[in-house]
């Protein structure tokens, strides 16, 4: 089974590049059993998104 430290490192490998199926299954099955590491997961998606939306804003030219 894998700890939240393996998963928290996989849900921010997975902001940069597509996980393995292997890699997938464990983060899953994980996540079906921590909130903790779930609620990690949602804030690394949100953060990513952000970052992602501040550097098009950036790169925009102004009004």
């Amino acid at each position: 089974m894998m700890m939240c430290k393996g998963a928290t490192r996989l849900m921010s490998l997975k902001q940069d590049r597509q996980l393995t199926l292997q890699e997938r299954i464990s983060l899953r099955f994980h996540l079906s059993m921590c909130g903790a590491c779930r609620q990690c997961d949602r804030q690394f998606s949100l953060l990513h998104r952000s970052g992602e939306r501040f550097e098009v804003d950036l790169t925009r030219p102004p009004p």
